[in-house]
């Protein structure tokens, strides 16, 4: 590439162009960092996924550098130049910064990162990668985990380094590695999760060599972390295109691993869904929840329609009439997904949601055969209480059938019900239901005092509000005195 500064635009490519304006943006925070490590006699380049992502005419505002100062070396020199600092990657070679600057007429806000030259490798019985510092950006860039991400830009000169291709592998929108995919995958099992997330991100292709070391090494993945393993699937979960890098996952083996319920679906037959298995329906549900995301990707809905289903395997039943069931799937998997998810270390209110929201993924399907009371309504409503609206859209998305006309019946059922709640909702305020008597007014009207007895009165009176909507006060102290004297 030639140097950025040059005015000869016209000889450059149009990969070229966009990296160059790309990089002239970011010139007044990268070149004066870039001068002030030249002045205490140290080099620096922007690396990794900056420049590929320069390339691909995306910078945002997070920028990646590399260097032959030495971690304190960094500090001292980064300290007083930044707005603020820290440290916490100290340990893998990482300063971390912050720093305001104008750029054309606004000032905007970047996040740094500076790494010192490294060669990092993995014992084969570790969880944790072994760090040492390396003497060129040359022995710094072959470490990295694809050619599209080993490439740099030497500051503030903005030369281009690319030694193992990565400009043409971006081109050709292909992921190989820089050094065998083999010794990489060796050196941080991790880069199989992230060739399935990158291919999941940038919609590339990955290079057969390194699918085939995929699958040859699937089994080294179970040295990595479950929280380093969980954060590359939620990245490739949250990707434009999930359903690429899971499927890399599947065919690689690598998911028989890390997520072995995916896998599994495979076996089965879903005898609503008779023109394709568990499995395939499974990933059109989540293109089709995605689809109705309208506040960005939400990690939540999605991962509660890829394990809606993962109960059918163990619930599955040969009918006598050579149907194919699977009865209670819907419990069995919320169970499974509440496993899975501990496992992988999801946080507590995650786990919670997505499991919930696959326990009543079925809960619809009542609804369209029969008119549901208002009180049915109201139930669905308070089961999935702050989860309503994911569910929505995650019972739309179960719908994969071809036939047109059962498609058509599904929506519009669908459509009834949600009318139906917005009317409920509008006439009781449905999303905050509430006893129409308190506790204080339970024990003042029965005489008693805090106990066990005020529970089950408000419990009583809770389901006499879900059954007969809201009531008045008269009303309710009635009934509740009918039910005290029924209890005694």
């Amino acid at each position: 590439m030639p140097n950025a500064n040059e005015d000869n635009s016209s000889s450059l490519s149009q990969v070229q162009r966009r990296a160059v304006s790309e990089l002239l943006r970011v010139s007044p925070v990268a070149d004066d960092l870039a001068r002030r490590f030249q002045e205490a006699g140290f080099s620096l380049a922007l690396v990794g996924g900056s420049v590929r992502d320069a390339l691909l005419g995306r910078l945002g505002n997070d920028l990646d550098f590399t260097t032959d100062a030495r971690p304190e070396d960094v500090l001292k020199i980064v300290r007083p130049w930044a707005d603020a600092t820290w440290d916490v990657g100290i340990a893998f070679g990482t300063v971390g910064a912050q720093k305001e600057a104008r750029v054309g007429d606004a000032v905007q806000r970047f996040q740094i990162e500076v790494t010192t030259y490294r060669s990092e490798a993995y014992d084969r019985t570790s969880r944790k990668p072994e760090v040492s510092y390396g003497d060129s950006i040359e022995e710094d860039l072959v470490r990295r985990d694809f050619t599209v991400n080993a490439m740099a830009v030497a500051l503030p000169e903005k030369e281009f380094i690319d030694p193992y291709g990565g400009r043409d592998d971006l081109a050709a929108r292909v992921l190989r590695t820089p050094g065998t995919p083999e010794e990489s995958f060796s050196d941080d099992p991790l880069r199989m999760m992230r060739a399935a997330r990158f291919a999941a991100q940038l919609d590339f292709e990955v290079a057969p060599e390194v699918v085939t070391a995929m699958r040859e090494m699937a089994g080294r993945i179970e040295i990595v972390s479950a929280e380093r393993v969980r954060d590359e699937l939620n990245k490739l979960i949250l990707s434009a295109h999930p359903r690429k890098g899971l499927t890399l996952l599947v065919d690689t083996g690598l998911a028989d691993h890390v997520f072995p319920e995916l896998p599994a679906l495979r076996l089965e037959r879903d005898e609503h869904h008779r023109h394709k298995d568990v499995y395939d329906h499974t990933l059109i549900v989540l293109e089709q929840a995605m689809a109705l995301e309208q506040e960005g990707p939400d990690l939540t809905l999605r991962l509660a329609a890829l394990l809606h289903d993962i109960g059918k395997p163990k619930t599955r039943r040969f009918e006598k009439d050579g149907r194919v069931s699977f009865h209670h799937h819907e419990v069995v998997g919320a169970k499974m997904t509440k496993k899975r998810m501990t496992a992988l270390k999801y946080p507590n209110d995650l786990v919670k949601d997505v499991s919930r929201l696959v326990e009543l993924h079925l809960r619809f399907h009542g609804y369209g055969t029969g008119e549901w009371t208002d009180s049915a309504v109201r139930r669905y409503v308070r089961d999935a209480g702050p989860l309503l609206d994911r569910l929505h859209k995650l019972t739309r998305s179960d719908c994969t059938t071809r036939n047109k006309r059962k498609a058509a019946a599904l929506s519009r059922a669908y459509d009834g019900l949600e009318e139906r709640i917005a009317q409920l909702q509008e006439q009781e305020e449905l999303d905050a239901i509430r006893p129409d008597l308190d506790g204080n007014e339970i024990m003042e009207i029965l005489g008693v005092r805090p106990g066990p007895v005020v529970g089950q009165a408000y419990k009583f009176l809770l389901e006499l509000r879900l059954e007969n909507g809201p009531m008045e006060h008269d009303a309710a102290v009635a009934a509740l005195k009918e039910w005290w004297a029924e209890q005694s």
